[in-house]
Parts: C-alpha cells; sequence; structure tokens
C-alpha cells in the first residue's frame, strides 16, 4: 500500500482479515431504470442487469446492490413499493429477476471454490 511502512501494511492487512466479509467489500449499485435498456422502451430492465453482470465482476467487485424494481406506483421511482414480491412490469418479469439471481450465484460459488 502506498506510503505505508512494511509493519503498518501488516496491521492494516491482519485487521481486515478479522472483519466480516462485507466490511472490506465493494459493493456495485445497479439502478434498473438507467442502467441498460434491452426492449428499446427507453427504461433499464432486469435483462439489461443480466447483461450487464459480467463487465461488473470484471471490475473486481463484491457484490451487487440492485435499486427497487418491485411493483409501484412509481410516484417516487420505485421506492414506493406498492408489492415486495412483484416485479414491476416496466423491468421485466420474475423470471428476469431469477435470471439475475442464479448468474450470481453461480458466479458466488465459482469465487468460494477457488
Amino acid at each position: 500500500m502506498v506510503g505505508m511502512s512494511e509493519s503498518q501494511e501488516t496491521i492494516v492487512q491482519n485487521t481486515m482479515s478479522d472483519l466480516p466479509w462485507w466490511k472490506g467489500a465493494v459493493i456495485y449499485q445497479i439502478y434498473p431504470r438507467s442502467f441498460r435498456d434491452t426492449n428499446g422502451d427507453g427504461i433499464g430492465d432486469l435483462r439489461g442487469v443480466l447483461e450487464g453482470l459480467d463487465h461488473i465482476a470484471s471490475l473486481g467487485v463484491d457484490g451487487i446492490w440492485i435499486s427497487p424494481f418491485f411493483t409501484s406506483p412509481m410516484a417516487d421511482y420505485g421506492y414506493d413499493v406498492a408489492d415486495f414480491c412483484g416485479v414491476d412490469p416496466v423491468f421485466g418479469t420474475l423470471e428476469d429477476f431469477d435470471a439475475v439471481v442464479e448468474k450470481e450465484i453461480g458466479r458466488a460459488s465459482c469465487r468460494e471454490r477457488v
């Protein structure tokens, strides 16, 4: 690490290794509405999220956080959730979300084996 002595680097590395994984993780937040549009309606969607996962992984991130895509009246761009179990049709379907989860679970399983 730039500007640190060898003993300082050792202290930082030991401290980091004692922390839960998420305390030192890099999390990439995805706002689906503006991330990637796959159906040409001008609004990003879950299929766009799925298509972008390889690029996000190439950045070396440890996890993703997807902003709300639940069924919503969209008065607050999805933060006014009407159904926590549904996907708003503007973003796709529950099957699209399942595909995102399956891809990320597969990626996480590969990381755990390395």
